[in-house]
């Protein structure tokens, strides 16, 4: 009889254990679907900066703090308000914090030390651990106290000596860092940027490239900072090695048309890359800095583009958490087309630098090729009418960019020219008054890196109004709502950039004489 109730409580307990393991295996289950998120509120905040004052000598750090603290303040109204309407996460602009000009020595007061976050610290609880931190323990209290995760740009510095050949004359690095702190105030990812903008003298290039994620329940998440996303380290290393969904890029942006203004081509930078992508800009009319935006693969979900006021601007939009990207094969539709025949009308034109191959549209409706090395561009169109006060014109360019920066292109681009005289083609237009029917764009690419661009008169974006197939055309999906200023296939070939230059720039003198500033020549895309 003992030996039947030993074997029946064991029995029991078997049982007991197995239905456990059931149960703690459902709880896991039922943890992580909740935990999961399928769509997120993103934010972002392009933010008009309060700018230092000039000065002949760096300002104290009592002073450099009052001006962060100015900036956080407008910064903190924007976090609060994203985090009352839902957002999961907020993003700000590259120097938001603390303005732009300046240079090594007048930077250094606004500097704090930043830990590699696998230090596991929340500086709103322990401010001074790492020495004194206001702005991060600012930025981890905002996020901590509003349930939201905070991106923001500030700046890092680190001691070296000269047991380190690489170590500056002034004992220090200096990094233009993001920053983002998670819903509890934890330091979660810190960036050093890597490919620095023309005048950014101010900061040092990090030694090894820095591939920056970070995991939420709203998937993946990848980091980088205004001109890194021209170059393919480490933003296309990100997406294709890291298989980041969500990308969060901090920018000082200054728009130069008819292909690299923000909206226009960070919106196709996340519907080439098949990521989501949140941008946030300064705002500074003057200094031409608008242009923020939540994209998605398939079309951006909002954006802002204000060159008439002088207000900040918050957006947010609802996001897929694993974003749909299908593939696509930039090279299939073009090359299996005959030439359309040009009979000798092609011309030459400049845009940012680099001449062109262009072709006139001289009717309401037509077909074109224009080629340029191994890229040949095929376009089909129809105008809505035929203006005698416009001309458009169809490009392509294969070739080494060496103005700001080194790369090589690949572009297809049908665009508005900014007189009626073809000289002007590829000239900075931002109006137009002719709309089209419908167009297809493609070319022969050598790259699967392409970036599709349509952009409208007053420079706003075309979101559900063309697609991509997966031939690789550029197509539209209805007659486009307002006259057009450019659609553009923007290939990126960062196999033949070869070994990178010193960008050009102007060093202007304060009346003064004594105080350096750097200034960005006419066609400058990040401060």
């Amino acid at each position: 009889m003992r030996a039947r109730m030993h074997t029946h409580t064991a029995n029991n307990v078997i049982n007991w254990i197995k239905a456990k393991k059931s149960t703690d295996t459902f709880s896991v289950f039922c943890v992580l679907k909740v935990n999961s998120l399928d769509t997120f509120t993103a934010a972002v905040y392009e933010h008009a900066v309060i700018l230092p004052s000039v000065t002949l000598h760096p300002v104290s750090p009592e002073e450099a703090l009052a001006l962060m603290n100015r900036n956080l303040d407008l910064l903190e109204g924007a976090i609060t308000s994203a985090a009352k309407q839902g957002a999961h996460i907020i993003v700000t602009p590259e120097d938001g914090i603390y303005g732009v000009s300046f240079t090594r020595k007048s930077i250094y007061p606004y500097l704090e030390d930043i830990p590699d976050p696998q230090v596991n610290w929340i500086p709103c609880n322990n401010p001074n651990r790492f020495g004194h931190a206001p702005v991060q323990e600012r930025l981890s209290c905002l996020a901590r106290d509003n349930a939201i995760y905070v991106v923001a740009n500030i700046g890092d510095k680190k001691p070296c000596n000269a047991s380190d050949p690489q170590c500056p004359p002034d004992g220090r690095y200096q990094y233009n860092t993001n920053v983002v702190f998670d819903s509890q105030g934890k330091l979660v990812a810190r960036y050093h940027k890597q490919n620095l903008f023309m005048g950014e003298e101010q900061f040092d290039t990090p030694k090894e490239v820095e591939v920056v994620t970070f995991d939420t329940a709203f998937g993946k998440f990848g980091i980088f900072t205004c001109f890194d996303v021209l170059f393919h380290d480490p933003a296309v290393t990100l997406v294709k090695d890291r298989h980041v969904n969500t990308i969060l890029f901090p920018t000082a942006w200054m728009n130069v048309l008819p292909h690299l203004s923000a909206i226009e081509f960070h919106s196709a930078w996340a519907m080439g890359m098949g990521v989501n992508f949140l941008a946030s800009n300064l705002h500074n009319p003057l200094l031409r800095m608008t242009g923020s935006g939540i994209y998605a693969p398939d079309f951006p979900k909002t954006f802002h583009y204000d060159m008439k006021t002088k207000e900040g601007k918050l957006l947010l939009a609802q996001l897929d958490s694993h974003p749909y990207h299908p593939i696509v094969n930039w090279t299939s539709y073009a090359s299996s087309i005959e030439a359309f025949s040009m009979r000798n009308q092609e011309f030459k034109g400049t845009v940012f630098h680099d001449e062109y191959i262009f072709v006139e549209l001289k009717e309401i409706t037509g077909n074109y090729t224009v080629c340029q090395k191994d890229l040949c561009c095929h376009l089909s169109y129809q105008m809505s009418e035929k203006r005698s006060d416009e001309v458009y014109a169809l490009g392509a360019f294969d070739g080494l960019h060496t103005v700001e920066g080194r790369y090589y292109l690949q572009i297809c681009t049908l665009l508005k020219c900014k007189t009626t005289v073809v000289q002007s083609c590829g000239d900075s237009a931002d109006t137009a008054a002719t709309k089209f029917e419908m167009f297809s764009l493609s070319g022969t690419f050598g790259t699967q890196y392409v970036f599709p661009e349509v952009l409208l008169s007053e420079v706003q974006l075309a979101p559900r109004e063309f697609q991509v197939t997966s031939d690789g055309r550029l197509l539209s999906l209805q007659p486009t709502s307002s006259p057009v200023l450019t659609v553009t296939l923007f290939g990126r070939v960062y196999g033949k950039d070869g070994a990178p230059n010193a960008s050009s720039y102007l060093v202007a003198h304060s009346l003064t004489g004594l105080l350096t500033v750097i200034i960005p020549i006419a066609y400058s895309l990040c401060w």
